[in-house]
C-alpha cells in the first residue's frame, strides 16, 4: 500500500512561526482564564486580604508582609491547617473591601477593618481580634490640637470609605475641613508638608504611621471612639466565622496576640486600652 504522507508536506519556516504565534496567544488567554494553566494555581491556599501601606499593622516591605493584622492573619491561616507559603497575600483598600469578599477574590480580609452594622448588609465578620480607639496624629511641635474639640477650623485628613472619614463628617463636619485620601501613608504626606493639621484613625495606626515618622509625628492619645476590628468573610458563612473565632482566642491564650502588639508598636509609647483588648470573638457564629 502506498504511503499516505506526502513528502515535504511540513510547513513552510513562515507559517511554522505563524502557528507559534497562535500557540503562544492561546496560551496568553488560557493564562488569563485560568492561573492553573499558567503554573500559579490557587489551589490548596488561602488568600488573605491586608493593607500594604499601614506600618505597624498591614505593610508591604520589600516583597515581604509585616504588621499586627498580618500577624494575626498567619496564625489564624496556620490554625486553619496552612503554611506561610500557602498564603496569597492580596491588597484591600478600605473602599474595595466589601467587593472583593462578593466577588470571591479574598477567603478573608484584615485590614483594620471595623465591624459595623452598614457593612454586615454585604459581608459577614469573625472576631473582633482587637479594639482600637480613633484618635489624632498631629506634628510634634503643634500643641494646639489636644482632642476632637481643638478641631475647629482645622484641616483634617482621613482615608475614603473608612468609618475614621464618617465619624468625621458627623460629629465634626461643620468644624473641620475633610481631605479624603486614598490610604494614610498620603495623609501622613499631607501631614508634613503642612497641607493638614492633623490625621484621623484608630491609634494603633497612628502609632504606626509615629514609628515611622522617625519622631517627626506624634499620637494625642485622646481616643473617642472604640473600632471593632473584625476578620471580613463572605456573608453568612457561619461556619467558618467560628474556626476563626476558635483561633483568635487561642491566640489570646497563649500569648502570641500580646507579642504581636508589643512587637508591632515597640518604640512608639502605645498600649491598647485594657477596658476593651483584648476581646472577646463571638461576631458572625
Amino acid at each position: 500500500m502506498p504511503s499516505l504522507v506526502k513528502p515535504n508536506t511540513f510547513p513552510r519556516p513562515g507559517v511554522q512561526r505563524a502557528i507559534r504565534r497562535v500557540l503562544a496567544a492561546l496560551a496568553a488567554i488560557a493564562c488569563t482564564l485560568s492561573l492553573a494553566a499558567c503554573g500559579q494555581s490557587e489551589a490548596g491556599k488561602i488568600r488573605i486580604g491586608i493593607k500594604f501601606d499601614q506600618p505597624g499593622l498591614g505593610f508591604k516591605k520589600s516583597g515581604t508582609y509585616v504588621g499586627f493584622d498580618v500577624d494575626v492573619a498567619r496564625y489564624i491561616a496556620k490554625k486553619l491547617g496552612y503554611s506561610p507559603d500557602e498564603i496569597i497575600w492580596k491588597e484591600a483598600p478600605s473602599k474595595q473591601r466589601e467587593a472583593m469578599l462578593q466577588n470571591g477574590d479574598v477567603d478573608m480580609i484584615l485590614a483594620t477593618y471595623s465591624i459595623t452594622d452598614e457593612r454586615k448588609k454585604a459581608v459577614s465578620f469573625a472576631g473582633p481580634y482587637f479594639v482600637a480607639g480613633q484618635d489624632l496624629l498631629v506634628r510634634k511641635d503643634d500643641h494646639s490640637i489636644n482632642g476632637p474639640e481643638d478641631l475647629n477650623g482645622k484641616r483634617l485628613c482621613s482615608v475614603t470609605g473608612s468609618t475614621s472619614a464618617a465619624t468625621v463628617k458627623k460629629k465634626f463636619a461643620s468644624e473641620v475641613q475633610l481631605m479624603e485620601q486614598p490610604g494614610y501613608a498620603e495623609c501622613a504626606t499631607a501631614l508634613f508638608s503642612g497641607i493638614v493639621d492633623a490625621v484621623t484613625t484608630d491609634d494603633i495606626i497612628l502609632a504606626g504611621l509615629a514609628s515611622a515618622s522617625r519622631g517627626r509625628l506624634r499620637v494625642v492619645g485622646r481616643p473617642f471612639t472604640q473600632e471593632y476590628y473584625g476578620v471580613g468573610i463572605k456573608k453568612g458563612d457561619s461556619k467558618f466565622a467560628a474556626k476563626i473565632n476558635n483561633a483568635i482566642v487561642e491566640m489570646i491564650q497563649d500569648g502570641s496576640w500580646t507579642h504581636a502588639i508589643e512587637d508591632n508598636t515597640q518604640g512608639t509609647g502605645y498600649s491598647p486600652n485594657d477596658e476593651y483588648n483584648p476581646p472577646t470573638p463571638t461576631e458572625g457564629e
